[in-house]
């Protein structure tokens, strides 16, 4: 009897190991940031990337840390977004001296004002020309979510119908 619980415990442990790889997020989600965002702009054009996908944050807030405990540290996730995207935080009570995608000098505080950003967390996604494709508020509800509006973005969905039917019509495709 023993023998068969700890084979059944090793069995689900390895099975949820081989499910999900998970890893910092700080470190495998996030692209490091040069505080320019005209020049990565370029940088994305040059990658090939569809365009820069910005995380607007607060360090007290508990929903970006659910967010980069249970999703953004996904290795399946940072996989996807890389592929598609320079990703960058921006920290909207932050006073980091950075340029914006037009080329003006601020800080992240002021930027997020600008973008009108007074919550969080908030994802915006834009092209590589700096135009803004899709802003999403609040914290997915989960990987499969997360996925789905990344998907959204690039798959061009955005430009013929809302995320929610989107994610309708993904939920109903599973």
């Amino acid at each position: 009897m023993v023998r068969l619980l700890i084979s059944a415990f090793l069995f689900l442990f390895g099975m949820n190991a081989s499910i999900a790889e998970t890893r910092d997020a700080h470190q495998y989600f996030f692209d490091s940031k040069m505080g320019d965002f005209k020049s990565e702009l370029a940088n994305a054009k040059k990658e090939g990337k569809k365009g820069i996908l910005l995380m607007y944050e607060l360090d007290d807030c508990p929903f970006c840390f659910r967010m980069k405990q249970t999703i953004l540290n996904q290795s399946e996730v940072q996989d996807y977004y890389h592929q598609h995207f320079l990703i960058f935080p921006v920290d909207i009570k932050g006073d980091v001296a950075m340029v914006d995608f037009k080329g003006k000098a601020t800080t992240e505080k002021a930027f997020g004002l600008e973008q009108r950003i007074y919550g969080t967390p908030v994802f915006d996604f834009f092209d590589v020309e700096g135009n803004q494709l899709v802003r999403f508020p609040g914290a997915a509800k989960d990987v499969n979510e997360f996925m789905l509006l990344g998907r959204y973005v690039v798959e061009g969905a955005y430009k013929s119908m809302p995320f929610v039917k989107f994610k309708r019509q993904g939920q109903a495709a599973q």
